[in-house]
């Protein structure tokens, strides 16, 4: 029996070693600890498709669809690690961790059209009866008997590029497919002495002087389209985004979360003294009133969440606050099964057991009892994960699920394997003979 529990000890010290080292070190490829938006600071954003428009059959092609754009449209901010991913039938989650955005830039990455042309029209003003006023409207021309509009992240577009003119200026140059080519030639020599302004959805797009770029149209243009007096930055930004592609159905924008690195890091580092002082509280009160056995269940706590922290990083699990605070809960769950266990090995010492029947009998008899309530636990957990998986700002409650389902089968193995193979150990020992220091009970009644 003591030749077994060695090496099970040994094994407990290989795994506890190997643990120690993961976190340490890189191992499989995992640098770090993959932090949750919330810790780490990012953007978090959701969509929703309108696939009124789309047959069933074609729905989850148009979602791979509008995947891959966004993917293209982010590459460029130089994201490391995005989160492009469908949820349910019809939304879209983007994560885009340690990423500090402009609202320009944001808007980019789910807009179905991105840039279009407009020109200045008079109506009648709503506001007071027979007045009159300018506003800008989509820039159309008549093609093929059909009236379209000129969008530069339409069809159309076959490719844009920046360049400099000779005086140094910045240049970007669209090249239009034949059909576009027709559409930018009818709209301009229509236009001939009239402003032609591009917008950016709703806003008109600036120059590098802030002032909204409308330059007039001098003669009628054949072939490729310019802009200039853009900054580097924009022009070389917008240039990506537009042969990122079009978004096939339009989305809309239901959760939007931004959280600054800043404000994720001053999280990190009160999480961590939340988990030292739990940690330290559940130890203290192990080792005042369990004693010896609380002092090897502390130990157990050393190597459980040594163990755990290692899992996080390998599989990996996306930590968030809420998963923090499931850990430190599985933390104190941990040591519920060494409390019902030594409960029950001070009835079988009351009851004339010797030590080792009795660390035998208390494991033995507490076993059904650990075993139902995690199993209820794993179901709770479960379930946690699937609706965090569903809903709109589930990451938190996805997190809370998974670290405390791994936190509470890791506490299992500790409770079970390790807690009892240590008191296996000390039950050949002197120590034993001492039996005030296995629990409160000295002997007496």
């Amino acid at each position: 029996m003591i030749r077994r529990d060695l090496v099970v000890l040994t094994v407990i010290l290989a795994v506890f070693a190997f643990a120690i080292c993961t976190l340490i070190y890189p191992i499989f490829g995992r640098q770090d600890m993959r932090l949750g938006l919330d810790l780490k600071g990012g953007l978090h954003l959701v969509y929703k498709a309108d696939l009124s428009d789309v047959e069933e059959a074609d729905r989850a092609e148009v979602i791979k669809g509008i995947i891959d754009v966004i993917m293209n449209r982010i590459n460029p901010l130089g994201v490391t690690e995005p989160v492009i991913e469908r949820q349910g039938e019809d939304r879209i989650v983007v994560e885009l961790p340690a990423l500090s955005v402009t609202d320009v830039q944001k808007g980019r990455i789910g807009r179905t059209v991105l840039l279009e042309f407009r020109e200045l029209v008079t109506v009648e003003s709503e506001e007071e009866e027979g007045e009159e006023q300018q506003v800008w409207v989509p820039a159309t021309a008549v093609i093929d008997g059909q009236e379209e509009p000129l969008t530069l992240t339409s069809s159309y577009l076959k490719n844009a590029y920046v360049t400099q003119d000779t005086l140094q200026g910045i240049l970007i140059i669209l090249e239009w497919d034949e059909k576009g080519a027709e559409l930018f030639a009818e709209i301009t020599g229509r236009l001939v002495g009239e402003p032609l302004a591009i917008f950016e959805g709703d806003e008109p797009l600036l120059g590098e002087d802030g002032i909204p770029y409308a330059p007039i149209v001098q003669q009628k243009i054949v072939g490729n389209a310019q802009i200039n007096g853009l900054s580097v930055n924009e022009a070389t930004e917008l240039v990506n985004q537009l042969n990122a592609g079009r978004l096939p159905v339009p989305l809309e924008v239901i959760y939007d979360q931004t959280i600054s690195p800043s404000l994720g890091a001053d999280f990190v580092d009160m999480s961590i003294k939340a988990g030292v002082i739990g940690i330290a509280l559940v130890m203290l009160f192990m080792i005042l009133y369990y004693r010896l056995p609380g002092f090897l269940a502390s130990l157990s706590l050393v190597f459980y969440g040594a163990l755990v922290m290692a899992i996080f990083k390998l599989i990996p699990v996306t930590l968030t606050l809420a998963g923090i605070g499931g850990f430190i809960l599985s933390m104190g769950m941990a040591v519920d099964a060494n409390v019902l266990i030594f409960e029950r090995m001070k009835e079988e010492l009351r009851a004339g057991q010797t030590l080792g029947a009795a660390v035998e009998a208390g494991f033995n008899r507490a076993w059904t009892a650990i075993r139902d309530s995690n199993i209820t636990t794993f179901i709770v957990c479960i379930i946690l994960i699937v609706v965090g998986s569903n809903i709109v700002a589930g990451a938190q409650v996805k997190g809370f699920g998974w670290t405390l389902l791994i936190g509470v089968a890791v506490s299992m193995f500790t409770a079970i394997v390790v807690t009892r193979t240590l008191l296996r150990l000390f039950v050949g020992t002197r120590l034993a003979r001492k039996l005030f220091l296995f629990s409160m009970y000295s002997g007496k009644e």
